[in-house]
Formats: structure tokens, C-alpha cells, sequence
């Protein structure tokens, strides 16, 4: 259930700062997928179509154009792997043979304790220290299959998932 009240008071704010249309739009629709965790809720999309007074449809293609917005409930952790060629040929197969093996799961899906979401992404631009990923908003460079199994290790120490 999406609190209409809340959504329309976040666009509000938004509104308030002056901003060029497409940059409230986006701002938007951060602060709403922050206030929802980790995705946007089709609802609360619809309000900010209303109150930003654009077609459902513009709003629906900048959340489907940026992999950092999602319509889908996410894990808390989002775990984003580059698969751009310099991560592919430093090791970046293993990286994700590594992350779907411990996770166990695929790309676009989310462990069933609702920790984890696994998602491909283009260039995370560091390449100097490829393969890399991304878990929310930290990097991890230099990556070997070790090295992950640490990490989700360490992650899933600190819990709270569904």
C-alpha cells in the first residue's frame, strides 16, 4: 500500500527546488525509491506522473531507461556486476559463476530471505581495477572469487533481510 500523502509531499519538496523538468523527475523518483528501499512501486509512480504533471508514460521510460531504478522489490543488497569487456576479461565469468553460486541465484532474481538482488550492469567506470561490482552504492575492485564469497559472507553476517 502506498501512502499517497507521503509520495505527494516527496514530489512537493522536489518541486519546490527549482529544478529543470527532466532533473525533477529524476530527483523524484530517487527520493521515492529511497523512501520504499529499493524500488518504486507502480502506484507511486502514477502519483508522480500527477503531480509533476507529465504522461505516465515519460515517467515510466526514465524508470526503465536508468538500471538504478526498479519497479520490482529488490533485496537490500543489490548486487550489480559489470559484464562490459574489461571486467569479462580480468575474471569477471568467475565473479559471477562466484555470485550465483553463493547466492543461488540468477541474474534478476532475489534470495528467498530477501537479502540479495543480482543484477548485470554496463560500465561501472573502473576499469583500472576491473572486475568490479556494485552493492547498493560501494564498489568492489580488484575482485577475485575469494574476495566475493568474503564479502556476501560479511553482508549476510549483518542480516535483516524479510
Amino acid at each position: 500500500m502506498v501512502d499517497r500523502e507521503a509520495i505527494v509531499n516527496l514530489v512537493r519538496n522536489i518541486k519546490q527546488q527549482a529544478l529543470e523538468e527532466r532533473d525533477m523527475l529524476i530527483n523524484a523518483l530517487h527520493q521515492i525509491q529511497n523512501h520504499f528501499g529499493s524500488y518504486i512501486p507502480v502506484e507511486a509512480a502514477k502519483l508522480v506522473a500527477e503531480e509533476l504533471n507529465v504522461p505516465e508514460s515519460k515517467v515510466y521510460e526514465v524508470l526503465t531507461f536508468y538500471t538504478m531504478f526498479s519497479i520490482k522489490p529488490r533485496g537490500k543488497y543489490v548486487v550489480r556486476v559489470c559484464v562490459n569487456l574489461p571486467c569479462h576479461v580480468t575474471g569477471g565469468r568467475q565473479i559471477i559463476e562466484t555470485l550465483k553460486q553463493t547466492l543461488g541465484i540468477d541474474f534478476d532474481q532475489t534470495t528467498s530471505d530477501g537479502l540479495f538482488t543480482l543484477e548485470r550492469t554496463s560500465c561501472l567506470g573502473l576499469c583500472g581495477v576491473a572486475p568490479v561490482i556494485m552493492v547498493n552504492d560501494e564498489y568492489y575492485g580488484d575482485l577475485t572469487p575469494k574476495k566475493v564469497k568474503e564479502l556476501i559472507e560479511s553482508l549476510r553476517a549483518r542480516g535483516e533481510g524479510r
